[in-house]
């Protein structure tokens, strides 16, 4: 039986890309470790099946909270999958949902959260979900957010962009790990040495650099081409696009982007996000705030 792990981001932000990395380092295969296998090595906080283990009825009888009360009870029944720590993928935000927690802290070991630029997520977002690139926006900043119950998975709590980031990074704390995904994707090297550390991990550098080299975008996309993702949406012709940082710069209006900004300002200016070109799209006290020096 081992603690869990959690492995959080907002949807889209390199959730996958962790899951590969740590599935390639920890195991060290010969050869890099098939997409379609990763849920062997992580479990899904939302896969149904662990919640129908705990329901004396089908899930879909349930009352949101009759299948919210679950939860701690199956991130508990997440221990006995493993004997060692055991690496659970999450896209809730870090707070209750209908008065039950949506992440059980008893069982808790520590955490890896992974945020990334929303106005690139949103670009992501879009073809995922099957959304406008307006509608992704206006998902980014809706405090209700969330998936629906499906056959293969219960209801995803996401909350804003804003609050998811807010609530998993705003205390610090020794037993989290944040990164950014824009310096996993420049400094692939110190970043994930970093989640090595983090973990108390000593593979040799030939090991970390496999695990790397496996679970690259490029080596990702290739997997998906050939083999295909079974947990691309049926919305998007590809789980893995493009992967760049910046996109937004080619993709997004003026406008767009300002909307972004002027509603999550907050967090993007805590990890470097806003853009000094759109600086104005701040509120007056917030711009000078950040003008000032540390």
């Amino acid at each position: 039986m081992g603690a869990l792990i959690w492995l959080a981001s907002y949807p889209k932000s390199g959730n996958t890309w962790m899951r590969s990395f740590l599935h390639n380092l920890l195991r060290n295969p010969p050869k890099p470790v098939p997409l379609n296998e990763l849920d062997e090595f992580c479990l899904g906080e939302s896969a149904s099946e662990w919640y129908r283990r705990r329901s004396a009825k089908p899930l879909e009888e349930l009352t949101p909270i009759e299948l919210a009360a679950l939860r701690p009870l199956v991130h508990r029944d997440f221990t006995n999958a493993f004997p060692d720590s055991v690496f659970v993928k999450t896209h809730n935000f870090l707070g209750e949902w209908l008065g039950h927690p949506l992440h059980n802290m008893e069982v808790t070991a520590g955490a890896i959260y992974i945020v990334r630029n929303p106005l690139d997520v949103v670009l992501s977002m879009a073809p995922h979900f099957g959304l406008s690139i307006d509608e992704a926006i206006e998902a980014l900043a809706n405090e209700a957010a969330s998936t629906a119950l499906m056959a293969n998975h219960v209801p995803e709590i996401h909350s804003s962009w804003s609050t998811h980031v807010r609530s998993w990074t705003q205390h610090p704390n020794p037993q989290l790990l944040v990164l950014r995904y824009e310096d996993m994707l420049d400094k692939p090297r110190r970043s994930f040495k970093q989640v090595v550390e983090f973990l108390g991990v000593k593979p040799t550098s030939e090991r970390l650099e496999r695990a790397i080299r496996f679970s690259s975008f490029k080596m990702l996309k290739a997997q998906e081409q050939r083999e295909g993702f079974k947990e691309r949406s049926s919305k998007a012709a590809a789980f893995f696009r493009e992967g760049r940082k910046d996109q937004w710069r080619e993709k997004l209006t003026p406008e767009q982007v300002r909307r972004v900004v002027s509603v999550h300002y907050e967090q993007m200016a805590r990890f470097g996000y806003i853009p000094n070109d759109y600086l104005d799209a701040m509120p007056d006290e917030a711009r000078r705030t950040l003008a000032q020096p540390d």
